[in-house]
Formats: C-alpha cells, structure tokens, sequence
C-alpha cells in the first residue's frame, strides 16, 4: 500500500512537472511574440554616414598631399594641392586682355572726340554756308527789284522823250507861220535832247541793274552750290565717327574670361567641406589628378546612422520618432541611443519572384528561395550621441526599437 501511494506521489509530480513546463514554454513564447512585436529588434544591420568622392575640378600633377589615408580632418583644412602655375599664367593673360579692351576702348574715346569735333567744325561751315545762300537770296531779290526799278526809269524816261518830240514837232510848223517864237522852239530841242541823255542813263542803269542781278544769281548758285558742300561734309564726318558698342560688348567675355581663370585657381587648392575621415586613399604626391576622376572619399562624421532592415510584419510597430537602441559588434557592451528618423517604403523587387526590373531602390536580399519569406524593408535609425564613437561606415549592428517607451513618453524623444 505504501508503495502504491509512492507511485501514485511520483506520477502526480510527473504530471504537474509537466503542465508547469508547458505553461512556462507558452508563457515563455507569448513574452517573447509581445516584446518582439512591441520592441521590434533585428541583428540585420549596419552602420552608415554620408560621404563623397572627392574629385579635383581642375588637371595638374598634385605638388602638396597633406593628408593620410584614414586621417580624421577638420572642416576647411586642406587636403592637397595641385600645381598652380599654369592657372596663374592664365589668369595674367586674361587680366591683361582686359586691361588692353579697355586701353582700346580709351583710345577710341579719344578717337570719337576728335571725329565729333570733325563733325562739329562742318556743322559750323554748313551754318556759316546757309548764311551765305540766304544773303545771296536777298541780294538778288535786291538786284531785281533794282531791275524792275531800271526798267521803270527807263519807260518813263522813254515817254518823256516822246513827248518832247511830240511837243517839237508840233512847235516846229508853227515857227514859220510865227505862231511861236525861235526860243521856245529852242527850248523844246532842248528838252528833247535832256530827255534823250536821261533815256540813255536810264537804260545803262537798267543794264548795271540787270549786270548786278546776274552777279547775285551767280553768287546765290555759289553759295547754294557751297552749302551742299558743307552738308556733305558733315554727313561724311557724322558717318566718320565710330562707336564703342563693338568694344564693349567684349567686356563681359573679358570679364568671364578672368572670372573662369580665377575659379580654375582657386580650384588648385581643395579643402575639406565639412569634419570628416578620409578613407581609400590611393594616390600619392607627384601623381596626376584628372579632373572629375575621384581620388579619395570622405566620411561625414557629423551624423551617424544604423541602416537596419526589419520584416514588414513588424513596420506596423515602427514610426518615425521612437527611440532605439544601437549596439555594433565591434563593442557589443555599449549602448547607444537612437532614434527612428524614417521607415523605408520601397525595395527592389525579389528578382526570382517577377523577374529583374530598373534599379534605383535599395536591394534588400531574402536569405531563403524555396521558402515565401517577407521582405525586409530598411529603417533608418539616427544615433543621437555618437561622439568621437567607434563608428564605421559599413559595420555590423544589433538596432532594438523601443516603441513602448516612446509610446509612454507621449512626444518625440528630442522634445523639450
């Protein structure tokens, strides 16, 4: 009987032992799902920075390298040198290609002066001329109306010759029958011969009249025959007279030929544009950089991220904002903190799935092809607080979201 309730002891135990370890397992296991999904963590991540290909902008062989490769530098130190001089003659030649337009373009002010006075002197005569022909003009407007005044003397100087003759020969007959006497007889000859002489001087009048106006005319032909002169002359000068609209428009090329010349100088010495680490240095003092042909890269280490790509079963725990945990292998014993600045929103597609399309998103490879596995999608984690850390570019990393921390804080994680 004893031995019996023994038995019956052990298979209870047994039994209770039992149902505790399979309570203990699916406590265990739902512990587990619930941190899983409210702490999402993946161990498929790693550590990334910004960084840039540095490239010389200009060719020549490098004089000075003053960095080393893996060389933590500061912004604005500078990194290396290349050989100046053929810059610099560049640079002297379009300076004194400047400095030559602008002595041409002064001697040609002085060029135009000197045209515009040409052109000013011509006016003046063509003036001067105009004067002329308008003191022709009424010279010979004087001189006709002394030939019509000639003309007028010389009709009336005429009638009264006729009439003296008139008058005579009435006087004469009536001499004979004494009807008048010899005087007055006499008198009439006389006045027939006064009037002759005044007919005579009134036509030599009207002769030096007529000789005066064919002076004017002449001299108004002249003048006006001058005063085309003259206006040629300016017209000649005026098209003489250049302008520096040809020469100035050169300026500006001048100017960019001095501003391309002044860049490409200041391109022979490159500097740092930001702190950062120089890595895969390969070159080496002496050697030829061509331009635009990458010579080493620079790590920004201002800011820090884990790339870390999470199941897209779990994205619906993840937002922008939650804090996280970083961890990378090289010193698994420290944490740093971080926090979530973007969720991914597009992967290359799974090549065995619907076949190969255009790259431009991020390649996310699935570990299992005979197993429909979900597809990852990265998270972009920022460390908060990297410090003078141990990062870099490429290193493996643990990331641990805490979105129940965050979701008890109630705000973004770098609010005040």
């Amino acid at each position: 009987m004893p031995e019996e309730t023994t038995g019956r002891n052990i298979k209870r135990r047994g039994s209770f032992c039992s149902v505790a370890i399979v309570a203990y397992t699916i406590c265990s296991g739902m512990c587990v799902l619930w941190t899983t999904a409210v702490n999402p963590r993946t161990d498929d991540a790693e550590i990334f920075a910004n960084f840039i290909g540095i490239a010389p902008v200009v060719n020549g062989p490098i004089t000075r390298l003053n960095i080393s490769d893996n060389q933590l530098i500061k912004e604005g130190d500078t990194l290396f040198e290349i050989d100046d001089r053929p810059y610099r003659y560049a640079l002297a030649q379009a300076q004194s290609d400047f400095a030559s337009l602008n002595g041409q373009i002064l001697n040609q002010r002085r060029t135009i002066a000197s045209l515009n006075s040409g052109v000013d002197v011509a006016k003046s005569a063509a003036v001067n001329s105009e004067a002329g022909l308008n003191r022709a003009s009424a010279s010979v407007e004087q001189a006709k109306a002394d030939v019509s005044n000639a003309k007028a003397a010389v009709d009336k100087a005429d009638s009264e010759l006729a009439y003296a003759k008139n008058n005579l020969g009435r006087l004469e007959p009536l001499l004979a029958r004494q009807f008048v006497t010899v005087d007055q007889v006499d008198q009439a000859k006389t006045t027939v011969d006064t009037r002759s002489q005044a007919a005579r001087q009134a036509r030599s009048q009207l002769a030096l009249s007529e000789a005066g106006l064919t002076a004017a005319e002449a001299q108004y032909r002249q003048a006006e025959a001058t005063l085309t002169q003259t206006r040629h002359q300016v017209s000649q000068a005026s098209y003489s007279v250049t302008t520096l609209d040809p020469l100035q428009g050169q300026l500006s090329g001048k100017q960019a030929a001095i501003d391309v010349a002044q860049y490409n100088l200041d391109h022979c010495r490159v500097v740092a544009p930001f702190d950062a680490r120089i890595t895969n240095l390969t070159i080496s003092q002496g050697a030829y950089a061509h331009s635009g042909e990458q010579v080493f890269t620079l790590i920004d280490t201002h800011i820090w991220w884990a790339i870390a790509n999470f199941r897209e079963t779990q994205l619906q725990h993840i937002r922008p904002g939650m804090q996280a945990d970083i961890y990378i292998l090289s010193r698994p014993n420290i944490r740093f903190r971080g926090v979530v600045d973007s969720v991914g929103y597009g992967v290359t597609p799974d090549a065995d799935l619907i076949g190969r399309l255009t790259t431009g998103l991020p390649d996310v490879q699935r570990t299992l092809n005979w197993v429909h596995l979900a597809s990852r999608f990265p998270i972009r984690v920022r460390v908060l607080d990297p410090g003078q850390g141990p990062f870099r570019l490429g290193e493996s990393a643990v990331v641990v979201i805490r979105g129940q921390r965050s979701l008890r804080a109630g705000r973004w994680p770098w609010s005040s």
